[in-house]
């Protein structure tokens, strides 16, 4: 089975438990993708966020060719309790399969693929997005160590990862 996993944010450049074989692609898919989940370090990271405008995702091969054992990995990488079912979705190419990300699967011959599919979260209220001005004032309010680590992971989201927010961000705080 050839088993792709897509990425966004510090997936990219910390893999850990994922088993990536090679280097992450930037030809994927489009995804609707924000800065719109306070994680727990604080920083406000990327998530699917289904109002969101769409971009350019990355994308990496999986050494790997178990499904389940894909989506382990990627559950233990991104720290989602074992109970959680909603933390990593999967597309299982088929005859039946449809819609864009299908037909991307198939134009790069991959039979699955796995991404993170925690949702905003802000305020602690999972599933709520933050606007804007929310966004900007909750970095802005982060102090020391922990704003330093918020800055670091905007800038280290790759450049296709273009978001509103993001460009918000860069024009209030300078930051990305």
């Amino acid at each position: 089975m050839n088993i792709a996993c897509l990425g966004w944010g510090s997936l990219i450049w910390k893999t850990e438990a994922l088993p990536v074989e090679g280097s992450w692609l930037t030809d994927g898919p489009q995804v609707p993708i924000e800065f719109s989940r306070v994680s727990d370090g604080g920083e406000l990271s990327t998530a699917i966020c289904l109002n969101g405008a769409t971009v350019p995702v990355l994308w990496a091969r999986l050494a790997t060719d178990s499904l389940p054992a894909a989506c382990e990995a990627l559950r233990q990488r991104e720290q989602i309790p074992a109970e959680r079912t909603d933390g990593v979705g999967r597309l299982v190419v088929g005859e039946s399969a449809t819609g864009p990300l299908s037909q991307w699967a198939r134009q790069n011959q991959l039979d699955a693929v796995i991404w993170t599919a925690l949702p905003p979260r802000f305020a602690l209220l999972e599933g709520r997005t933050p606007s804007v001005e929310e966004a900007i004032a909750w970095l802005a309010g982060l102090r020391g160590e922990q704003q330093q680590h918020a800055r670091d992971y905007i800038e280290q989201v790759p450049a296709q990862i273009d978001t509103p927010y993001r460009r918000a961000i860069k024009q209030q705080l300078g930051w990305g």
